[in-house]
């Protein structure tokens, strides 16, 4: 899955003050390194290659409890959805609520491509080399992939969602997608709120224009599989959109808060009850984990089933990724320092739990390589069966995790620091000499 940034794409966001008396600590963190997030995205990076292993060893397919449970962490995707959600609309809908002119456009598309494309085309480029096999000479085979426009390829020469070491890809094809057209996006639904005199009438024409976007991720549905079933379109943006809508809606409501007039509105009493209960919340999202798990939520193995099963996965990806998200993405700015230690009553007061488990070191550690553990974990997966002489659907999720994890983790690692990080200092430099002309961005919470 995509990487996404922790802080908004706007560098010159405010921040809010960190004084413990400042009523304003209560306030959704909008700007800085969001470790909540951050964690959020290494937990998903890691359920990401579990259901990825256990489904090549064939453990997530297996009939009873521990297959269903194996086979639901493929709900890690509509977190990465989310957070892309989140993290990128945030300085649109900070626009939108202060009737401002958006981000650059340009500026914001070069950052995307310069943080998701080169590490990519890295292990796209190994892939390909290693088992493209008699298309390894086709230019059109190596444009498609390098370009992630492989899942629109409706006649496709490979099985399963991608071709052999990228199947899952077609989730990156899905982010990028969106990246493109989140500009079109949050310009209708700026339109839409410039219909409201306040900003509480235009956070609720934003909410109301993201509930009518993820209704349509439902309407998407229907040509996937009338008047016959188009399998392809299970790997394209539309049927996705409310997942990312759930993550957008999340941004509207901590940027609503900083502006939301009155000493203590509805939607600021929101934002800090459902920061204050993350366990109430991941409940939630642990009954839709569970409904994943069973046959009502589709096949375990890219099996789209029918329109109405369909229908009740996406609302359990949906139903997931928002209930997961909500207590992170609206948290208050944690206290300086290290967060309480779990073991410690301090830590179960107010949710502080959350932000206790999140900045783990286990998590602090996978989060920056996030991405790179996601790209290479095929690669590593097929190398390793074939170094062990394995088949496909055989061998022991439980012993072959440990090496392949290991592997995937250091390639991870040396991406992260060879690839990913030169590149976004290289954008930021090339951005940084082109600034004439440029349009500013939003401003950040107005100050309080």
């Amino acid at each position: 899955m995509a990487p996404t940034p922790t802080a908004p794409e706007d560098p010159t966001s405010g921040s809010p003050r960190t004084d413990a008396a400042d009523p304003d600590r209560a306030l959704p963190q909008v700007n800085g390194r969001h470790h909540a997030l951050d964690g959020i995205r290494a937990l998903a990076c890691l359920m990401v290659l579990i259901v990825h292993m256990s489904t090549e060893t064939g453990d997530a397919l297996a009939p009873g409890i521990l297959g269903g449970v194996l086979s639901a962490t493929a709900l890690a995707v509509p977190l990465f959805f989310a957070l892309s959600g989140v993290l990128l609309y945030r300085p649109w809908a900070r626009a939108a609520l202060d009737g401002t002119r958006g981000p650059n456009v340009p500026s914001y598309l070069w950052r995307r491509v310069m943080r998701v494309f080169p590490a990519y085309w890295v292990v796209a480029t190994t892939a390909l080399v290693l088992w493209a096999g008699e298309h390894r000479d086709s230019v059109v085979h190596w444009i498609e992939v390098l370009t992630l426009s492989f899942p629109f390829n409706t006649s496709p020469h490979w099985a399963g969602p991608g071709p052999y070491g990228l199947g899952q890809m077609w989730s990156l094809s899905v982010e990028v997608s969106f990246y493109l057209t989140l500009p079109l996006f949050a310009a209708v639904l700026h339109l839409w709120a410039r219909g409201g005199a306040t900003v509480n009438a235009r956070g609720r024409r934003l909410l109301t224009g993201l509930t009518v976007m993820t209704a349509l991720s439902f309407l998407a549905l229907v040509p996937q599989y009338l008047p016959e079933p188009s399998e392809h379109m299970h790997s394209w943006l539309p049927r996705c959109m409310g997942m990312f809508a759930v993550g957008m809606g999340l941004a509207v409501l901590s940027e609503w808060a900083w502006r939301e007039p009155g000493p203590d509105g509805p939607v600021r009493r929101l934002c800090r009850t459902i920061a204050a209960s993350p366990g109430l919340c991941w409940l939630v999202a642990a009954a839709f984990f569970l409904l994943e798990a069973t046959p009502a939520a589709g096949g375990r193995f890219f099996e789209p089933g029918n329109l109405w099963i369909s229908a009740v996965e996406n609302l359990t990806n949906i139903g997931f990724a928002l209930f997961m998200v909500a207590p992170a993405a609206l948290a208050p700015r944690p206290q300086e320092g290290p967060p309480p230690a779990l073991r410690t009553v301090e830590a179960w007061r107010g949710g502080a739990w959350l932000d206790a488990v999140m900045r783990h070191r286990v998590m602090v550690f996978f989060a920056p390589i996030s991405y790179g553990v996601f790209l290479w974990q095929f690669v590593v997966l097929y190398l390793w069966r074939d170094f062990t002489g394995q088949e496909i659907f055989t061998g022991s999720f439980w012993l072959d995790i440990i090496p392949v994890l290991v592997f995937t983790t250091l390639l991870a690692k040396l991406t992260f620091h060879f690839v990913e990080e030169p590149s976004r200092k290289w954008s930021r430099r090339f951005l940084s000499t082109g600034k004439r002309g440029r349009r500013p961005v939003p401003a950040g919470p107005p100050p309080r």
